[in-house]
This record gives structure tokens, sequence and C-alpha cells, in this order.
């Protein structure tokens, strides 16, 4: 069995690389029996010599973890322990903090904090990085213990040190565990304008969720809104069905994304059904270093068919399709199978979606010294076979001139959310002229 993933980073953990071993080499070339005979001579010499025992799936699984460590960072064997881990965060609850982390040497590093979590709410940033917990160093430690000093009973609470990038001392912040419930969608209406905030697509029902919400904006106004804020913010990606499905409800033709293989001739292409849910109402999308994989694919695709503006910081760039492929009842592979494009041919991978609008957090005190996160920060990432120009690379979020406001001088005025605000400023404007017309003056008016 086998289900497309487009996952950008682990949901409070990266998983272990563990798979068993195949004995299909057919194709296999008398120089690679020699690499493996070699292997086992030193599988044997370290059964026998080392200074302690060590059983045989523990060797085993260590030369699996080099195997995939090889590739790229999003292949990986998937445990008994892993997949109850993916069941949990995809459809089930836990007590915990909220918390997408990863492991950089040897050092807890924070992906993203789901919205509307503890680590959320305490303003816990991508690229933050946790060096003790309950005054208990993590350094040197594994992932799944850190994890596991993170989850907990709801109610209960715990002390995490943050050292972030830009800041001179470390900082703790003490957090009540909860139970967290994954919510793919919420929305709500601003000044007339309808937002959906889509956090994720590991949920198989988000198309449907989306469809709810713009008939609950609807609902309550009494009328079509002025337009839509689609937010993918911090959004890791998810399934690839998903970030079509939804695609597809803004699009009333033309194609979505297209997947691309080993071979030249392996493309696979995806395209809209008619019926726009928006009856062309005006669109802007929100996307930020956190948005990957299946939220770059959604921004792409109506991006690219001129169906919306692309407003914020360029995303996170991972533009490759993984695979996950059933091996027993608890174990799985994770494979890298494919790159994806966006309709006009482009692969994010590296690069990301570039905004029309770029447009900085000023709401965030820390947004001018806060490093970015992104796909070509991991190691042994895809390369984009385009070639990424390094300005691309090096462009990572800097401060524009023409923003000179403050987060001190935004919360004066009341503004928590400067992306946001600016974002439904600008469906405003939008909605008193026709869409093509709005999207030529709005770009004019950002040059």
């Amino acid at each position: 069995m086998k289900k497309t993933l487009l996952r950008s980073i682990g949901l409070v953990s990266v998983f272990a690389l563990i798979p068993a071993f195949t004995t299909a080499f057919a194709a296999v070339d008398v120089s690679t029996y020699k690499e493996l005979d070699q292997f086992m001579s030193v599988f044997e010499r370290v059964r026998s010599d080392y200074v302690d025992k060590v059983d045989d799936r523990t060797l085993i699984k260590g030369a699996i973890d080099g195997m995939l460590a090889s590739l790229d960072p999003h292949s990986a064997y998937l445990d008994a322990r892993d997949r109850q881990n993916m069941r949990t965060q995809t459809q089930g609850a836990y007590g915990g903090l909220g918390l997408s982390v990863t492991m950089e040497d040897g050092a807890v590093k924070i992906m993203t904090p789901q919205q509307d979590t503890p680590a959320w709410r305490a303003g816990l940033k991508s690229g933050d990085y946790i060096t003790h917990l309950d005054g208990n160093l993590l350094y040197g430690g594994t992932l799944d213990e850190a994890v596991d000093q993170m989850r907990g009973k709801p109610g209960s609470k715990i002390s995490l040190t943050i050292v972030r990038p830009g800041r001179d001392k470390p900082f703790d912040v003490i957090l009540t565990r909860e139970l967290i419930q994954l919510k793919p969608v919420k929305w709500e209406v601003k000044d007339q304008v309808g937002i959906i905030n889509i956090n994720t697509f590991v949920n198989s029902g988000t198309g449907d969720a989306v469809r709810s919400a713009i008939s609950g904006i609807q609902k309550s106004i009494g009328h079509e809104p002025l337009g839509y804020v689609i937010d993918l913010r911090s959004n890791p990606g998810g399934l690839l069905d998903q970030a079509i499905d939804v695609s597809d409800i803004f699009l009333d033709h033309g194609e979505i994304v297209s997947q691309r293989g080993r071979e030249k001739t392996d493309i696979e292409r995806r395209y809209a059904t008619s019926g726009d849910l928006a009856r062309g109402l005006p669109i802007i999308v929100l996307v930020d270093a956190g948005s990957a994989s299946a939220a770059e694919i959604v921004a792409g695709a109506l991006q690219d068919n001129k169906r919306a503006l692309v407003m914020g910081e360029r995303s996170f760039g991972k533009g490759s399709v993984q695979t996950v492929i059933e091996l027993s009842d608890d174990t799985a592979l994770k494979l890298t199978t494919a790159r994806y494009y966006t309709p006009s041919g482009r692969s994010v991978q590296e690069g990301g979606i570039k905004p029309d609008i770029a447009v900085p957090q000023l709401s965030d005190p820390d947004y001018k010294d806060r490093p970015r996160l992104r796909e070509a920060d991991l190691r042994k990432h895809l390369i984009n076979e385009a070639k990424v120009d390094d300005k691309v690379l090096e462009d990572d979020g800097k401060p524009d001139p023409r923003f000179i406001l403050t987060a001190d001088a935004l919360k004066k005025q009341g503004i928590e959310d400067f992306q946001l605000n600016y974002a439904i400023k600008t469906i405003s404007r939008m909605a008193q002229a026709p869409l093509r017309t709005a999207l030529a003056s709005v770009k004019r008016g950002a040059r």
C-alpha cells in the first residue's frame, strides 16, 4: 500500500531511520556485490569483537540509518514507534506543547510551533534552540528522548531554556502542557474579508474543511465577503491529494501541479475541475519561511494561474514528493520518489515561492535578527535542477526600508499581525476593481 506525502518536517518528532533488508539484487553489478561482502565482513567483526555485546537489530538499524541519511532529509524508515507517532499526531490527540522539532548537531531545534498551542502562545519561533528541559541539559541525547520529555499529562508544567539567534542571552519559558488536537482549518471574518487559516495538510479532510469554511464565512455575514485571505504561514505540508483538492476549490480550470520522477517520461499532471467556490473574488495567499511542500503547491498553483496574489516572505522551498510504502503491519519506508513543479514549470526546491508582494512580519519584534530555516539549510537537500540564484537564497527576509513601523508602534495601533492586517487592507482595495486591474495596481504600488 502506498500513500503520497509532501512532508516538510515531522510534527514534534523527526522519524528515526530503521528498515529491514531486502534480498532483491537482480540488477546489481559485481562491484556492488563486493561492497556488500565487505559490509558483511564489518558486521561480523563488530558482532564478535566489539568491547560490548551488541544485538543484530541495533547493528542493522545503524547500517540502514547511514544508508538513508546519505539520500535526502525526507527519506526515512518508520518503525513501530514512528508509525504510532504519525497516527497520534494526524488522527488522535496527545498531551504536549505543540512543537515541530528536529535535531541539529546534537541540539534540539524548533522547526515550527503549531497555532493555538502552548508553544505558539508563548512566542516560540522557528530557529529557536531548546537547550534544557526543567534545567536538565539536552545536548547529546536523542530526539525521541527530548520529545518524550516534552509530552506529558495535560495540565502539567515544564520549563524550556531557549537560545534564540539574535539575542544575547538564553531565556526560560514555563509552559503548561495541553491536549494537542489537530485542527487543520480555522476561519473568521474581519472587515468583511473571509480569512481561511490552513494549518496543515496531513488530515485527509482538509479540502472539505476549506469548503465548510467558505460556507461558514458566507453564512456569518449573510452575503459573499469582499474576498479571501488564505493563510498558509507556518504550514509544514502533508498529503499531495489534499493540496490538489484545496487548489481546485479556488480554480475553475488550468494545471495545478506536475509530478516528475527519475525518468524523463515519468510525468503526472493534475488539473483543476470546473467550479471556483470563491466565485472569482479577490484572494491573497499568505506565506512565510515555514510554508512548505503542500502549502507551496497551493500558493504556486494560485499564483501561476493568476488567481491570487501571494504575500509575505519567501516560502520554505521543499519541492520533493515522498511515497510511504508499507513493509509490514508496523513498519514502512518513506522514500523521496519525485519532484513537483508549479503550473508554469517552476520547481520550488531550495528557492521556494517568491511572494508577489514582500511584506515582513513587523509585529514580530525579532523578525530582523531571527534567521529563517529553509530547505536549502538542511543537509543533503535535493539540488534544484534549474539551479537557484544565490541571491534568492541570501535574501532571507531582510528589512524593507518601506516598512518602518516597529512592533511597539503597531501594538499601540491595535495591530497584532501586520501581515494579515496588510492583506485585509489590500483585499479591500482589490474589491473595488476587477481582479486583473487590481492585481496590476497593487503590484505597481509595491515597487
